[in-house]
């Protein structure tokens, strides 16, 4: 996979550690802490293995209010700039063109868009980049999306959408190796509907195309096991390890470490030469 300054190896799993910039995340909203702790969080991160990070600042939590723009600018140029010489490809979760394209000017090498490019002139900024793009299904917004989901059938719907907006990206001159797509667990989705995408993720593949999964301390295990985000880590790593069975190349997560192992034990039951 092509992603800005980096060339991806999916030939195994990568982690995508989540940086989240904000208050008010679902699941770790850093609320008053300061740069400076972001930026350790991040160092650990990659001391524990990420392979990527994954910078956000505004949440895309149910029911989240937008930011204003130069508020998230504040909150996300800084850090980009800070872990720009880190060694890992940086992406930045935004929908906004103008932190996009900021953005990677600052060092960016992944536009990771929860609104799939449709912003009026999104696409225009990234095209002419060697950034990575991560393209994600979403019904409705974040304000509303998980008040009324519906699908007559989510698999075709989803997958059907993710190959238009494929195809729009082909358009615009956009490398398939630039590309990974989304399924959007938990955007505009009940519950049994993100589990009927996990269980079926091989049949929704558009082209061949890499798989992100962001399943990590979701309400759809809160939904199974009663706990509240930061006890949902057992449950993360099941759905995480569900998912690779099924054709995932990239886990977006906030408990690197925990993944890292538990992916390392995934790829040696699959090796038969370890005996």
């Amino acid at each position: 996979m092509q992603c800005g300054r980096f060339e991806l190896d999916l030939g195994r799993p990568l982690i995508m550690g989540i940086l989240n910039v904000t208050p008010d995340s679902f699941s770790d909203g850093t609320g008053s802490v300061s740069p400076q702790q972001i930026l350790d969080r991040a160092h650990c991160m990659i001391e524990d293995g990420a392979d990527m990070i994954d910078v956000g600042g505004e949440s895309t939590r149910p029911g989240a209010d937008p930011v204003p723009l130069q508020q998230e600018l504040d909150r996300v140029l800084p850090i980009i700039e800070a872990l720009r010489s880190t060694g890992v490809p940086l992406s930045v979760d935004t929908f906004k063109p103008e932190v996009m394209r900021r953005a990677l000017e600052a060092g960016a090498d992944m536009i990771n868009d929860i609104r799939a490019l449709q912003e009026p002139g999104a696409i225009d900024v990234v095209a002419g980049s060697r950034c990575g793009l991560c393209i994600m299904h979403m019904q409705g917004e974040p304000r509303s999306m998980q008040q009324a989901p519906r699908y007559d059938d989510v698999l075709r719907e989803v997958r059907d959408f993710l190959a238009e907006r494929v195809q729009v990206l082909r358009e615009a001159g956009i490398d398939n190796r630039r590309i990974v797509l989304d399924p959007g667990f938990g955007f505009g989705k009940t519950a049994g509907q993100n589990y009927s995408m996990l269980r079926h993720l091989e049949t929704m593949t558009v082209d061949g195309l890499p798989w992100l999964l962001g399943l990590s301390r979701k309400s759809m295990l809160g939904h199974v096991v009663g706990r509240e985000p930061r006890e949902r880590v057992a449950a993360s790593l099941a759905a995480a390890l569900f998912g690779l069975e099924k054709g995932a190349h990239i886990l977006r997560v906030h408990d690197v470490a925990e993944t890292v192992d538990a992916v390392k034990i995934w790829l040696t039951l699959k090796d038969e030469s370890f005996v």
